[in-house]
């Protein structure tokens, strides 16, 4: 029987990935992508009272430009590849016809893990989300891992 994340995201199946969290709507992906589930990123204006967060001096933009620029915010950089890469944590950036619509973090095990929308989190490969509703990996990020989390990753 496929199931409901399969129907949404049809490469996932036949691949291994797992829920690792209930759904939840409080943030979203690019949120959790930056390490925050606290809040929803997205460059929608912040002209309304319930708008969403988005750095400071980013431009605020449904663009690739404009999602590297908030994730340079972070320390972020343009990078090469996927693969894993020893001291570095990395965010791909998802987009449909060059419209960015989701992000996903890399895990210390080289798998991913993103945040589906309001739905739930998830541990997966990362062409697994590729499709109609995400499109495909458009751009890669990387950053050195921060002295207190290389401790607690090489620890764990």
């Amino acid at each position: 029987m496929v199931g409901h994340l399969e129907l949404v995201f049809p490469a996932l199946r036949g691949r291994p990935y797992k829920v690792t969290s209930p759904a939840d709507d409080r943030y979203n992906c690019v949120a959790y992508a930056a390490g925050d589930t606290t809040q929803y990123w997205w460059p929608d204006k912040a002209d309304t009272p319930d708008s969403s967060y988005w750095p400071p001096g980013v431009p605020r933009e449904e663009t690739l430009e404009a999602f590297r620029q908030a994730f340079a915010t972070l320390g972020y950089e343009v990078c090469n590849d996927e693969r894993p890469e020893a001291g570095f944590e990395k965010v791909a950036l998802f987009a449909l016809a060059g419209v960015p619509k989701h992000a996903a973090r890399q895990l210390s095990n080289g798998r991913w893990t993103s945040k589906l929308g309001p739905m739930e989190d998830l541990e997966h490969g990362l062409h697994g989300l590729t499709g109609m509703t995400y499109g495909s990996v458009a751009l890669v990020l990387k950053r050195p891992f921060a002295a207190e989390q290389r401790t607690t990753e090489e620890a764990g």
